[in-house]
């Protein structure tokens, strides 16, 4: 909003100065500073308050008797999502240009997730609900926000001439399309009925993903940040025409614009890490994962880069799947056995080496760094060809 009133001036009076704010950079830049002070600005009054109102952690009693013990953070205040969602909020709708559909969507696609994820909260903490939000009705939210994102890269006509493409590295021309039915020639536009559940299982998982990996203090939000600095890259970079070109990726009029709604993402989760650190004084909740893994997810579709998702998010990736490992083969294995074996101490993956004996700030630590060098790694795979 802001952005469009200063743009309003320059054009009406061409105050000197005032021309700088059409440069993406620059608002990305306006953007990550503004997101960061709301994160850390607002962040103390919003805990004070989560405190007043009793809104703590809860550890169950099979958590604190298990190898890993956490019970000594219950109590700690958790819905601290809103601080993330307030803070990239705010700066996204000051410096975004939120007429672009790109921006919306993303705001849209978060916002739609944290609320299924405040409701899990809620249900968990003001109203005692001991598992909060039923299963079937968070897929059904997460489904739904899914339908949404896939419908309008689909259907919007700012998405026409692409919304079946996507990159695909070390692929000769580095493009692959998800319509199997163009090539039939049938007569009729048949697209949908592969993208969008693809766009739907992608923003179930990312966000169920991020959702798995937010146990330890700072962890979440940690690598969440190295995963947007990412994003901000690949929405700049695929907006740009000298950018793609270069790179022989598509260019995607309108994307740039992304790169202010993700540079607000990560400067609100370094805002975020001020006071959700080890040891931590707030948690994010449910509230504060979905509503990022749908901002990663969603992001990650617009620019056509979901095929680097398990490198760019490698961490999400390896949580998700010791868990699906885990329970697969204690299924397995009481099913042949009668007695259920396990591959890992525990799951998710993060849990195992803290049952190892590995002080939890230093499992957080390495995960970061795994994290910044696969987002690096993921950037180098564009120019590979």
């Amino acid at each position: 909003m802001l952005y469009y009133l200063i743009d309003y001036i320059e054009r009406l009076y061409h105050p000197p100065g005032f021309q700088v704010i059409r440069f993406i950079t620059v608002r990305a830049a306006l953007a990550s500073i503004t997101a960061l002070g709301l994160a850390m600005g607002a962040g103390r009054g919003i805990i004070r308050w989560l405190r007043r109102q009793q809104l703590g952690e809860r550890v169950r009693e099979g958590e604190a008797a298990g190898a890993v013990s956490h019970v000594h953070k219950a109590g700690t205040p958790t819905m601290g999502g809103i601080i993330i969602l307030l803070s990239v909020g705010g700066a996204t709708l000051l410096w975004g240009a939120i007429a672009n559909t790109y921006v919306w969507l993303a705001l849209v696609a978060m916002g739609g997730l944290g609320v299924v994820g405040f409701v899990d909260d809620y249900l968990q903490t003001v109203k005692n609900w001991e598992k909060g939000l039923r299963p079937r009705y968070k897929l059904a939210g997460q489904v739904g926000v899914g339908l949404v994102v896939g419908g309008v890269l689909y259907f919007h006509p700012d998405f026409q001439a692409y919304n079946t493409f996507t990159f695909m590295p070390f692929l000769k021309g580095q493009v692959v399309d998800y319509d199997v039915f163009r090539f039939w020639e049938l007569g009729v536009d048949l697209g949908w009925v592969v993208y969008l559940p693809v766009v739907v299982f992608i923003m179930t998982a990312v966000s169920n993903a991020v959702n798995l990996t937010d146990g330890l203090d700072g962890l979440t939000t940690g690598v969440t940040a190295f995963v947007s600095l990412g994003l901000v890259a690949l929405a700049y970079i695929s907006g740009n025409v000298n950018f793609a070109t270069f790179l022989n990726v598509m260019h995607l009029p309108g994307t740039g614009e992304l790169t202010v709604f993700v540079a607000a993402v990560t400067a609100s989760c370094f805002g975020f890490l001020w006071y959700n650190g080890y040891p931590a004084t707030v948690f994010m909740g449910d509230t504060g994962a979905l509503a990022l893994g749908g901002a990663v997810g969603a992001t990650v579709l617009m620019v056509r880069k979901e095929l680097l998702l398990p490198l760019l998010g490698i961490v999400y990736f390896a949580e998700a799947v010791s868990v699906i490992l885990q329970t697969s083969y204690f299924k397995y294995t009481r099913r042949r056995t009668g007695e259920g074996r396990r591959i890992f101490r525990m799951a998710p993956l993060h849990h195992h080496y803290e049952a190892l004996g590995i002080h939890e700030a230093k499992i957080v630590t390495r995960f970061w760094i795994v994290t910044a060098i696969t987002v690096i790694a993921a950037l180098l795979i564009l120019r590979i060809r």
